[in-house]
């Protein structure tokens, strides 16, 4: 069902470009929020309203939800690390702080965008669901900010916003222009999956998120999340099926905890000697063991949410790569 306007942050990311394009094709009026004033490639072809402002600045979001009937919060700040907790804070927290503000202002129904990675863990054999708390599991700033976010949200929705809260797993599909997730799926397919991270998580494709987030839009109970995860795969399945649809090599191996603790140091060292964190390091690893393992169940129920064949989603991923120039030789 087509909503009014709606306003989608974070629109040139992964989640944001695919609800973009989901709710035009359910014929939706759809305004973007960038950074950037200058032509994006990200909306070629796209009939959205494209507006230049930062959520960072309470009156660039208040001018973006004017007039809208619904919001889907999905910009944020990610580094998987140790470091920038202030960044983290700034966008996550407090940029979220000033969209839930100006979506309360406009009376407009919000979908606030946060991660698998705010939610707490139990075990492999035992899934985490929408209740289960952190209980000092939020390791790094990423994970602290998004959970720190939607406790925003939730303070918004006590003073009367109408707001839903959305916690994605890992996502692979089209549509990846930073590239994000698809970054682990590219490393891969360039050669560089020798050892995969010891551990385990939780797949799913962008496209059935979007659609997930569509569904709460329209019936989504406020101050609810809902959980939009898909098959748990252990990292070294989940890269040799990256390795095997890119014709890459194999990963030998899953880290074991010491091999994890001493590339994680150095890249720690690296990052300090270089005042800039690479992807590799202490607090990336430990994000990665733990047992990522979560129930659909709620969201099953109440949107009808579905994901579908994680290799689907790694094919038609590295497809669009291969179209759209990310793989040496295939540049559109």
């Amino acid at each position: 069902m087509p909503h009014g306007l709606t306003l989608v942050t974070g629109a040139t990311g992964l989640v944001g470009n695919n609800v973009a394009r989901r709710l035009l094709a359910d014929g939706s009026r759809v305004r973007v929020l960038v950074r950037s004033p200058q032509p994006l490639r990200e909306f070629d072809g796209l009939d959205v309203e494209i507006l230049s402002g930062d959520i960072t600045d309470a009156d660039s979001a208040r001018r973006a939800c004017a007039g809208v009937a619904a919001v889907v919060h999905s910009a944020g700040y990610v580094q998987l690390g140790r470091t920038q907790l202030d960044i983290h804070r700034a966008i996550n927290v407090e940029g979220t702080r000033n969209v839930a503000a100006a979506a309360l202002e406009a009376g407009a129904k919000m979908v606030h965008v946060s991660s698998c990675d705010a939610l707490g863990v139990r075990s492999r054999t035992e899934p985490a669901d929408e209740d289960t708390e952190p209980n000092g599991q939020l390791r790094v700033p990423y994970a602290i900010s998004k959970r720190e976010a939607e406790l925003v949200v939730l303070e918004a929705v006590a003073a009367g916003l109408d707001a839903t809260i959305v916690n994605p797993g890992f996502m692979l599909g089209p549509w990846d222009w930073k590239p994000s997730s698809g970054r682990m799926l590219l490393e891969v397919a360039r050669g560089r999956g020798w050892v995969a991270p010891r551990g385990y998580f939780s797949v799913c494709d962008v496209r059935d998120v979007a659609d997930g987030i569509a569904v709460a839009l329209e019936r989504g109970q406020s101050g609810r999340r809902y959980i939009l995860a898909g098959t748990t795969m252990r990292y070294i399945d989940a890269w040799r099926l990256f390795a095997e649809v890119t014709s890459a090599r194999r990963p030998l191996l899953a880290a074991g905890p010491l091999v994890a603790k001493l590339a994680g140091w150095t890249g720690d060292a690296i990052g300090k000697l270089t005042g800039k964190e690479p992807d590799v390091n202490s607090g990336a690893f430990a994000l990665a063991a733990l047992p990522k393992h979560y129930t659909i169940a709620r969201a099953e129920k109440e949107l009808g949410y579905r994901h579908r064949p994680f290799r689907e989603s790694v094919e038609d991923a590295w497809r669009w790569f291969q179209e759209y120039g990310y793989v040496a030789g295939n540049a559109r």
